[in-house]
């Protein structure tokens, strides 16, 4: 039967005192979350410059067919969904017995539903175009992406920042970190 993580009380250091400095073992096992989220965020940030890149040109990548262009644009779609989902019902519940930040009612889950109210009409707007009911109007899709660009590349930033050494090790202790799930 697998173990599940229990929180366990954590010293809290008076204000303006430090932590000791981390060995390069220790550093990399808190940091360990932020460095395999980092894998997926710099794949979801090289998918989201190549299709806002074409939109700001006007032009899709020579490379890509119309086709193609919009399986890359439904792809991330899909993939962040899928990726956040995991997160919600899989990671942050963990997180959230320790740290703040993975509650639902603050700011990282808050980005989260940001980002899907954009995300969900700019994969409406490539399946129209996909199907054939909308042409597809690079402006139109620049126009859609800028609409929840911004709170993705933050929510991009923050996560990682927030599941990094400096941070994991004031919550968790390193036989937890050993632990966590991904």
């Amino acid at each position: 039967m697998a173990e599940t993580l229990q929180p366990k009380p954590v010293e809290r250091l008076a204000e303006g005192d430090k932590l000791p400095k981390l060995s390069m073992v220790d550093f990399r096992a808190y940091n360990s979350m932020a460095d395999h989220m980092e894998i997926f965020h710099s794949n979801f940030r090289q998918s989201w410059t190549t299709l806002h890149a074409a939109c700001s040109s006007g032009r899709r990548p020579s490379n890509m067919s119309l086709r193609q262009f919009l399986t890359m644009g439904l792809q991330f779609c899909h993939h962040l969904e899928m990726h956040h989902s995991i997160e919600e019902n899989h990671i942050f519940p963990i997180l959230a017995k320790k740290m703040p930040e993975f509650r639902k009612e603050l700011e990282l889950l808050t980005q989260h539903k940001q980002i899907h109210a954009g995300l969900d009409k700019f994969e409406a707007y490539l399946e129209k175009c996909r199907s054939g009911e909308k042409e597809l109007r690079l402006e139109e899709m620049k126009s859609i992406m800028d609409r929840f660009g911004g709170v993705l590349w933050a929510h991009l930033e923050d996560e990682v920042r927030t599941l990094g050494a400096e941070n994991m090790r004031k919550y968790w202790t390193l036989e937890e970190m050993r632990r966590m799930p991904m």
